[in-house]
């Protein structure tokens, strides 16, 4: 992967899609997006290669249940290694897409701008760009890269409105609002001009074609800066709290991976897909469960107002698989406990919090800390209850119909096994 090398490729990669683009026949073929076909991934490792892709020796994909792909390396590379080279001519970009689409995809955009999401206009660019993509069938450059792609997902654009009365109220918060935000664009890209726009009426009618393309978009694209990308192969790398990889793009749009760390061999590449202190995010954007997260949300979602008063987010607020519970979960209790009693000394404790006053904050915490344990502790056995119901819903419904059961289980479980390491420390105070 020398410098001289990779420009040389990058060159040749914009005349290896053109050649592509016009070799394939006006009878296209279409993308089978069944659940049950099987990833074509080697091809498109194969196409990728072609294309001006490349890898570190030793880096190649691999596959432990013929379903999730992700690159692996077979040789040791130091911290600050090149790993994967994508020329920029084979990258999605949201600003590549608004050129390419102009008008039309404008006219639509609007539509997220007048709703107040703005900030989804990026990702929405990606999801009209796999879609447009998808439509050509065989004849898009992309296709092998696209046929390689998996056709179920988790996330919660993808669960039925019966999951999330299966999941915890956070959960079921952020897996709602995934599926509304595919809602937001099913809608959006419906508005476009018949004609001006490359998309058919059978696309725009297929329900299941407009979720993949949202389902690619959103777990294959990274934000950086404002800006979405996608780089076929570069989008293979699995999330991990403690990742190896770090992904850029320099300003010609050229996608970059370099080790962060120094890497054995026989080890899986991976990159961060967000904070690693809680896994319900994930799960619900992308449909997995890294159980190697240390924690999770506490759930205290009545207290919402007093987390934001104090300045603190979901992140903040966290019980950990050890038992441990951070120190915000219990400044936010305080102060829900002192305002349903006592006005004023609510107050004080604020100000204390806000100023990082430890002393006076110490003084209330001491002198208020059984109210706030059996706060605690009547969250923590309620919500433990409500777990088991929530489970046992899952488990009535028909898999067929709700094949998202297992992941919804699985974090479930999650939580339920750091409430109880929660409620065991709670109760030995």
């Amino acid at each position: 992967m020398k410098p001289l090398g990779i420009l040389k490729v990058a060159v040749a990669a914009t005349s290896i899609l053109a050649k592509l683009a016009s070799s394939f026949s006006f009878q296209p073929q279409t993308i089978d997006l069944s659940p049950s076909v099987q990833r074509d991934v080697y091809t498109m490792a194969n196409w990728a290669a072609s294309c001006g892709v490349q890898q570190a020796e030793g880096v190649e994909l691999t596959s432990y249940d013929g379903a999730d792909y992700f690159p692996v390396t077979q040789a040791g590379i130091p911290a600050g290694t090149p790993v994967m080279y994508v020329p920029s001519d084979l990258v999605f970009s949201s600003s590549k897409a608004a050129q390419e689409f102009g008008a039309p995809l404008s006219q639509c955009e609007s539509q997220l701008t007048q709703a107040g999401l703005q900030d989804k206009v990026p990702l929405f660019r990606i999801f009209w760009k796999v879609l447009a993509e998808y439509e050509k069938g065989d004849q898009s450059p992309w296709f092998q890269w696209l046929n390689s792609l998996p056709r179920f997902h988790n996330n919660g654009a993808s669960m039925t409105y019966e999951c999330f009365d299966c999941l915890p109220p956070y959960a079921a918060y952020l897996a709602s609002a995934e599926r509304q935000n595919f809602v937001n664009f099913q809608k959006a890209v419906g508005r476009a001009s018949p004609g001006a726009s490359p998309f058919s009426p059978n696309v725009l009618n297929d329900g299941e074609a407009l979720k993949w393309a949202y389902n690619v978009a959103m777990t294959r694209s990274i934000e950086i800066n404002g800006e979405r990308y996608i780089a076929p192969m570069a989008d293979m790398f699995n999330h991990q709290c403690n990742p190896s990889i770090e992904i850029s793009y320099d300003a010609n749009g050229d996608c970059y991976a370099y080790s962060t760390t120094d890497i054995p061999a026989g080890s899986p590449l991976c990159v961060s897909y967000g904070d690693p202190t809680d896994p319900t995010p994930l799960f619900a954007n992308f449909g997995f469960l890294d159980e190697s997260s240390p924690g999770t949300f506490c759930k205290l979602m009545n207290m919402l107002k007093e987390m934001e008063e104090l300045g603190y987010s979901f992140a903040d607020l966290l019980f950990f698989k050890n038992g441990d519970i951070s120190p915000q979960v219990y400044d936010v209790v305080l102060y829900h406990v002192l305002k349903s009693n006592d006005a004023s000394l609510a107050q004080e404790y604020y100000q204390a919090v806000m100023n990082g006053n430890e002393a006076t904050k110490n003084q209330y915490q001491e002198q208020y800390w059984q109210y706030t344990k059996e706060e605690l502790q009547k969250h923590v056995d309620g919500l433990l209850i409500d777990l088991d119901k929530w489970s046992a819903l899952a488990q009535t419904y028909d898999r067929n119909t709700h094949p998202r059961v297992p992941i919804i289980l699985q974090h479930n479980g999650f939580v339920k096994e750091t409430f109880l390491k929660v409620k065991a420390n709670l109760d030995n105070m």
